[in-house]
């Protein structure tokens, strides 16, 4: 018994954070969110869609031989199966046997249940008098059942109760409880990883257009916002972020210590202090060059990059019908005569950028929210639209989606519809008008969707048609200001 308490005490003292034994933690983050969220919104720990991988290495004192080693600085959220400990000072010569996770932490419905045949000190209120009842605790169920001096006393409302000493077996946090090996006895630079729920990151980008409608440029600045609900707290963190879709087994599998290594290898001491942009696997991995405070229940928000400024860009005005490009034929062609013959078009507003060096980018975006303003006639930057992005490498264009256009609108007609299911053909054509109703000229792209089958031909049109993919055609209008233009086509499917 007293060798049991002797190492017991031993491995607590290990377990607290002191200056000789201060953790040092490094968190890699990964995220599963669909573009950027609202950190007021992640409320439940449970619902944050990502997770992280949680590295702590510190300072702790190993027993001779075979010893109980207990560890409590570990997040809530753990996922026990993940857990790798490794001794950095002897590592042949220390060896995990055993692990448990203890997380039966203390409440007050535990306690009183732990506490049935024990004394038990209860204060009740009577009017403006406190009442005190001693005696043995019988049930704890609807109410408390107390075997009293003098006799069985139930109680319905009771303001607190008293025990003499925490039931065994109850813990205040969740813990890591290991049998250990170690040949070496005494302090050792251990480390523990695990993975983590509770934790996920994405990117808020923000555009500043200028009002420039021929030649527009754009400054671009991107920010993380680092959410935190794993139950843990990780003060002064080394920071890493990976962006990619990293696929996960149903089943959390052990993590390997090579996969520790690789992901918790220490930045350069003369790292700049923003994020750094490196591969992983067929992922990126982004590295903060300093430490930083992840606090519990936290959202921190960072800079992924210093801004970049006139980015080249173009702004597009796309006319279309909305809901033309998800329409599909299914095993054969679609001759319904009144497809789409109500639909009304609609001119929408779009802003590209190319993502490249010689634009002063040339970087992998991971996935977010863009948010695009313009400075008003005041100078006050006004807010203009936003759209979602996915993981982009460098050298790829990003276009965004910004709203729709106020002074420019169309309409789309159908002129013609002939159908011989014999010689198995269908022939459709169109008008579609597009009228400018702003102060200068403008160029819109007229975009049509060949929906009802994979064979199709032009066999006349007004305007050459740009064949975007295998069934979408663009038609490029100039119109003058306050002016309109015409396009007329007819399209041929035979199948």
């Amino acid at each position: 018994m007293s060798m049991t308490l002797s190492l017991l005490g031993a491995a607590l003292m290990t377990a607290t954070a002191t200056e000789t034994a201060k953790p040092d933690y490094a968190l890699t983050v990964y995220s599963s969110a669909q573009g950027a969220m609202d950190a007021e919104m992640l409320t439940d720990g449970n619902s944050v869609p990502g997770y992280a991988l949680v590295s702590d290495t510190r300072e702790m004192i190993f027993p001779n031989g075979r010893g109980e080693l207990r560890f409590t600085d570990v997040a809530q959220r753990i996922d026990p199966t993940t857990v790798a400990f490794a001794s950095l000072t002897d590592p042949s010569g220390t060896r995990v046997l055993e692990q448990n996770y203890q997380f039966d932490l203390v409440s007050q419905v535990k306690l009183l249940n732990r506490y049935i045949g024990e004394q038990i000190v209860v204060t009740q209120s009577a009017g403006s008098e406190r009442i005190t009842h001693k005696g043995t605790l019988l049930g704890a169920r609807d109410g408390l059942l107390m075997q009293t001096e003098s006799g069985v006393l139930a109680l319905n409302n009771y303001d607190s109760f008293a025990f003499a000493s925490l039931p065994g077996g109850l813990i205040t946090r969740p813990t890591l409880v290991w049998l250990v090996d170690a040949k070496k006895a005494g302090a050792h630079q251990a480390r523990v990883a695990y993975q983590t729920k509770g934790m996920t990151w994405w990117t808020d980008y923000n555009v500043i257009l200028n009002a420039d409608e021929a030649h527009p440029k754009m400054d671009l600045s991107a920010w993380v916002t680092l959410v935190n609900q794993s139950g843990g707290s990780f003060p002064q963190a080394k920071i890493k972020l990976v962006a990619g879709e990293v696929n996960r087994a149903p089943a959390a599998p052990q993590v390997s210590g090579i996969v520790m290594k690789s992901a918790m290898v220490d930045m350069a001491a003369a790292a700049p202090e923003g994020f750094q942009e490196s591969g992983l696997f067929e992922y990126h991995l982004y590295t903060l060059g300093r430490r930083s405070d992840v606090p519990d229940n936290s959202a921190k928000q960072l800079e992924l990059f210093p801004s970049k400024v006139n980015i080249p860009a173009r702004r597009q005005l796309v006319f279309t019908v909305p809901g033309f490009q998800n329409m599909m034929y299914y095993g054969e062609a679609n001759v319904d005569q009144n497809l789409g013959t109500f639909a009304k078009g609609e001119v929408n507003a779009y802003l590209e950028f190319d993502n490249k060096e010689a634009n002063g980018m040339g970087m992998p975006l991971p996935k977010g929210r863009v948010r695009v303003s313009q400075a008003g006639p005041d100078g006050t930057l006004e807010f203009i639209g936003e759209d979602a992005i996915e993981h982009t490498p460098k050298n790829e264009t990003l276009r965004l989606k910004l709203g729709k256009a106020f002074d420019v609108v169309g309409d789309r007609t159908r002129t013609d519809f002939q159908v011989d299911t014999t010689v198995k053909t269908l022939t459709e054509s169109f008008k579609i008008s597009v009228r400018n109703r702003k102060k200068i000229a403008t160029t819109v792209l007229v975009r049509e969707y060949m929906y009802r089958w994979s064979g199709w031909d032009v066999t006349a049109s007004s305007i050459k048609g740009n064949k975007r993919d295998a069934q979408t055609l663009d038609f490029p209008l100039e119109i003058a200001a306050d002016g309109e233009a015409v396009v007329t086509y007819t399209v041929r499917y035979h199948w």
